[in-house]
């Protein structure tokens, strides 16, 4: 819930910490995978955790995440499975905060306010929804409000600096700044305006700041912990599974995720 994020990231930032988020698609390799590698990322360091919503169309992400969406639809996992999977988790003990995230069909599908209780009677704590902009998620947000579950609105470097402060007005958490004008995906180096950008957002807003896309080294989470509040690493988490079967695919995550936060 939106509180036990705050927390979160309140209690990095007194410890001087930079908070470690990274994603998994639900379902992804298979389905008896995801509750074993929520498990497996809180236990290597993780403080949040982001779980992808499988779908059709992930326009914002790149070919490794496609692929996966891709196969955990062929598997038939749906919003309802991802649901179950929190709940699940939360049953083994999950105690971090985990954040949907996805694209907006899915959630209108099922009616936006069955979609954010359901989640919270799941035990999740918010969306991240890429294709639901501030202005068209009126709906959404009071939805949201009224079950105490965080909306994390995103930024992206061509947001122009007059818009930035009405995407920041409804975030309640921390907010998603995107750090490449382009879709999720490893890179071998981060973009050298992404100290700038940053600073522009936090003109806008005290909230925490995460900074995603193209993240997949130790060394980007410290250059991103320079300048922002959370490093968020997905494709790069995506590839730790693809490295080998799918048997060993929770330990590969472990260790990779222990590398990347100092687990």
């Amino acid at each position: 819930m939106t509180e036990r994020l705050r927390e979160t990231f309140a209690r990095a930032r007194s410890g001087g910490k930079t908070v470690f988020a990274p994603y998994i698609t639900a379902g992804y390799p298979r389905r008896s995978d995801t509750v074993p590698l929520l498990l497996a990322l809180e236990a290597a360091g993780s403080d949040v955790i982001e779980l992808g919503m499988p779908f059709t169309d992930p326009l914002a992400d790149g070919a490794t995440i496609q692929h996966a969406n891709q196969v955990a639809l062929e598997q038939e996992v749906h919003l309802e499975d991802c649901l179950a999977m929190v709940a699940e988790a939360r049953a083994e003990g999950l105690q971090a905060p985990v954040v949907l995230m996805g694209y907006y069909n899915p959630v209108l599908a099922m009616g936006e306010e069955r979609c954010v209780q359901r989640a919270r009677e799941a035990g999740a704590d918010g969306f991240i929804i890429v294709d639901l902009p501030p202005e068209e998620a009126g709906n959404f947000l009071a939805a949201c409000k009224a079950n105490d579950m965080s909306f994390v609105p995103l930024v992206a470097p061509t947001t122009a600096d007059e818009r930035i402060p009405k995407i920041a007005a409804v975030a309640d958490s921390f907010l998603y700044c995107v750090s490449v004008a382009g879709t999720t995906g490893s890179r071998a180096e981060l973009p050298v305006e992404l100290g700038d950008f940053v600073a522009r957002v936090r003109k806008a807003s005290s909230l925490p700041l995460g900074v995603g896309f193209g993240i997949s080294t130790r060394k980007h989470v410290e250059q991103v912990g320079s300048v922002a509040d959370a490093a968020i690493v997905g494709s790069a988490i995506i590839a730790a599974i693809d490295a080998g079967d799918a048997d060993g695919c929770v330990q590969r995550v472990r260790e990779f995720v222990e590398e990347l936060c100092g687990g």
